[in-house]
């Protein structure tokens, strides 16, 4: 069954109430919950109620533990060589697993059935969108939120505090790439972001996890998590999950799912 926004957000906010609910009355249950059952559970949930989850490595990591010995950031060789996947590659991809290209914002309304809503995660930030609309279709939205609780793990294991990516290009519509055409001379007509199937995640700003009314979480440079992320998609692609671009000018990494 196709997931629309509605039906998203319904499940999201009725999925977080009773867990609310449980933790009232259960006060045991909820602290009793070890990490390794959260993340079971999580892997066993579809991408819609993954959301609803606990997140209890997003509150606190285990950096005044003695024996906690926090794995080493790597990154990749390089950037081009490791993320090097051009546009025509990742169109064959599009066009295999996407939807029919959208026509405009009126189109996307009626072909919510075939899309799914991705702009209400946990695990990583969509930026405002002017030239493209928060839908994917669900190959692609899964992959999406592997990647973003993958890099949380990643980031526990490794000591650093929290943060999320920022997605900042999703599905666009035939007026939105025509109107991008305008002023951005990298922009193709044979755009794979029509399809539903390819999405941008910014590599140079990053949003702080945090509890807004405690202790500020420390600094981490934006390099440093460029480094993680960069570890986590290639794993991603070396699993047959995904092509990728590394791009230069638009700092980001340009991807589409398999």
């Amino acid at each position: 069954m196709k997931l629309t926004k509605k039906t998203y957000l319904q499940g999201f906010i009725l999925t977080v109430l009773l867990l609310a609910g449980v933790r009232l009355l259960f006060p045991s249950v909820a602290s009793g919950m070890s990490e390794t059952a959260v993340a079971e559970a999580a892997d066993s949930l579809p991408v819609s109620d993954v959301t609803a989850l606990p997140v209890s490595r997003a509150t606190s990591l285990p950096v005044s533990d003695a024996t906690f010995k926090p794995h080493r950031i790597l990154s990749v060789p390089n950037f081009k060589t490791c993320f090097p996947d051009t546009n025509d590659l990742q169109l064959t991809a599009a066009e295999r697993w996407g939807v029919t290209p959208v026509k405009n914002r009126a189109d996307a309304e009626a072909r919510k059935k075939e899309l799914v809503y991705i702009a209400a995660s946990p695990y990583y930030h969509v930026d405002p969108l002017r030239q493209s609309i928060p839908y994917l279709v669900p190959r692609a939205a899964v992959l999406l939120q592997d990647i973003g609780q993958a890099f949380f793990d990643s980031l526990y294991v490794k000591g650093v505090p929290l943060h999320r990516f920022i997605v900042t290009s999703v599905l666009r519509t035939e007026e939105d790439v025509a109107r991008l055409r305008r002023f951005n001379g990298n922009a193709t007509e044979k755009s794979c972001h029509l399809y539903g199937t390819t999405f941008d995640i910014c590599y140079n700003r990053y949003k702080t996890v945090e509890d807004p009314n405690g202790p500020r979480r420390r600094e981490v440079r934006n390099d440093s998590l460029k480094y993680v992320l960069s570890e986590v998609l290639r794993d991603m692609r070396e699993q047959g999950r995904c092509y990728i671009k590394y791009e230069v000018k638009q700092g980001c990494y340009h991807m589409t799912v398999r």
